[in-house]
């Protein structure tokens, strides 16, 4: 007796279930990994503006007392006693020089005591106690001399308040109101002066998102090409910055051409080290150039906060980072007679020659690849052809039928590297759109 074998339904079902679990696994894998991208941008810029922005406080914050006599040298002395590091505090001669080192941000705020012989509102109330009337009137004069604070909201608003508040209680200890002078104010409509650093912000998305465009979707050009749409883009996103500086927000009421030539420094450095690094990192880009120029670089600007008020860290990359350049430059350009603006140029020329150096050696990289491929692309080739002579033993003039079914097999064979290379290319094309969508998202 012949035992007829039944079909086992159990198994095609759970290998049709198989079969379609697999396509979401691998979208799940796919869309895991470029999650990583996002998460790891929340993790920096939680570190880099909680730890630059979250605690701001004075350290060696440099301020002086103005006077020569024994009295500002001991005024100066017991707040610094008192600061415990937080000031920096030092003596000047006259009130001309305490304004001129203001200028040149040697200190951010002066303190300058009441002219020797006039009388605060204290005294004068006590004098008029003993003396009488006749001599509060006599004591009237000296009396309105006041206690003065220079400060420049220029060079920081933020120091400047902390300033004020280091101040205002010592005057008021002395009997008098203080009276607070800025001698560098900032423009009508930017009371703040921090329009310069949301002008910094809006340059560095425009420079730094096309990077993403220009590296993803114009992938298939050389690197000169690229290298050339990146200083041309720069071109236009200063010019827009620029307009925005001032016919549109009016944050600068004159130096327009000065503020273009450093934006377009601070733009073209951007762009021309994101497409000279796009070469290496690829869908990686997008984070690194926010680690540098946003992460980084918001944070050490100084816009927000002097490095006075931040710590070590982001101090140091005050020094030598491309947005402190563009915010220091800017503002030296504008408020301050270009004091100082040579070194803030020479940071963003730095830079600049950083990205042109980027690029340099991201060609002879790139040239390589590509070579590396076509050889890859051409041995590949080659196998399938063999492989496809392989399965035709008998010369193709013998066998008629041997020739259709061999130029159908090699027919196969080719649609199915068609095919394949077709799967290459849409898989590019969506990790470039991938790419320029988390930039601009952003």
């Amino acid at each position: 007796m012949r035992t007829v074998r039944r079909p086992d339904h159990r198994s095609e079902q759970h290998s049709g279930h198989r079969s379609a679990r697999s396509p979401h696994s691998a979208g799940l894998r796919h869309v895991l990994t470029h999650l990583v991208t996002p998460l790891l941008m929340c993790i920096g810029m939680g570190l880099a503006y909680l730890g630059a922005f979250a605690n701001p406080a004075p350290h060696q914050l440099p301020v002086a007392v103005v006077g020569s006599g024994r009295s500002a040298q001991l005024l100066a002395q017991s707040i610094n006693d008192k600061a415990g590091g937080d000031l920096e505090v030092r003596t000047v001669g006259d009130r001309s020089a305490a304004v001129d080192r203001l200028k040149h941000q040697d200190i951010f705020g002066a303190y300058v005591m009441p002219a020797k012989g006039a009388t605060t509102g204290a005294e004068k109330g006590s004098a008029g106690g003993a003396g009488g009337a006749g001599a509060g009137r006599a004591a009237a004069g000296p009396s309105e001399a006041a206690p003065e604070l220079l400060v420049a909201t220029a060079v920081s608003d933020t120091s400047a308040s902390v300033v004020q508040k280091v101040f205002t209680p010592i005057a008021a200890h002395q009997g008098a109101p203080l009276k607070v002078t800025d001698v560098a104010p900032t423009a009508e409509d930017d009371p703040t002066g921090q329009g310069i650093f949301f002008l910094l912000v809006a340059i560095s998305i425009g420079s730094y998102t096309s990077v993403a465009v220009i590296g993803g979707a114009g992938a298939v050009l050389p690197v000169r090409w690229r290298a050339a749409l990146a200083i041309g883009t720069s071109f236009v996103v200063s010019l827009i910055g620029t307009a925005f500086a001032g016919p549109v927000f009016h944050l600068v009421d004159h130096g327009l051409r000065g503020l273009w030539a450093m934006a377009w420094l601070y733009s073209a450095g951007i762009l021309l080290i994101g497409t000279g690094l796009h070469t290496f990192l690829k869908r990686w880009t997008t984070l690194g150039v926010m680690t540098l120029f946003v992460m980084l670089n918001f944070t050490s600007s100084g816009g927000i906060f002097r490095p006075e008020m931040q710590n070590g860290f982001f101090a140091s990359l005050h020094s030598f980072w491309n947005g402190a350049g563009f915010v220091e430059g800017t503002r030296s350009h504008v408020y301050f007679d270009n004091y100082g603006l040579s070194g803030h140029v020479w940071t963003l020329v730095g830079w600049l020659v950083a990205g042109l150096l980027m690029v340099g050696v991201a060609a002879p990289a790139e040239q390589r690849r590509r070579t590396a491929e076509a050889e890859a692309a051409a041995n590949a080739t080659a196998v399938a052809a063999a492989a496809v002579a392989a399965t035709v033993p008998e010369p193709t003039s013998k066998r008629g039928s041997r020739t259709v079914r061999s130029t159908r097999t090699a027919g196969g064979a080719g649609t199915e590297a068609r095919q394949g290379a077709a799967d290459v290319d849409e898989a590019a094309a969506a990790d470039v759109e991938m790419e320029m969508e988390e930039a601009v998202g952003v």
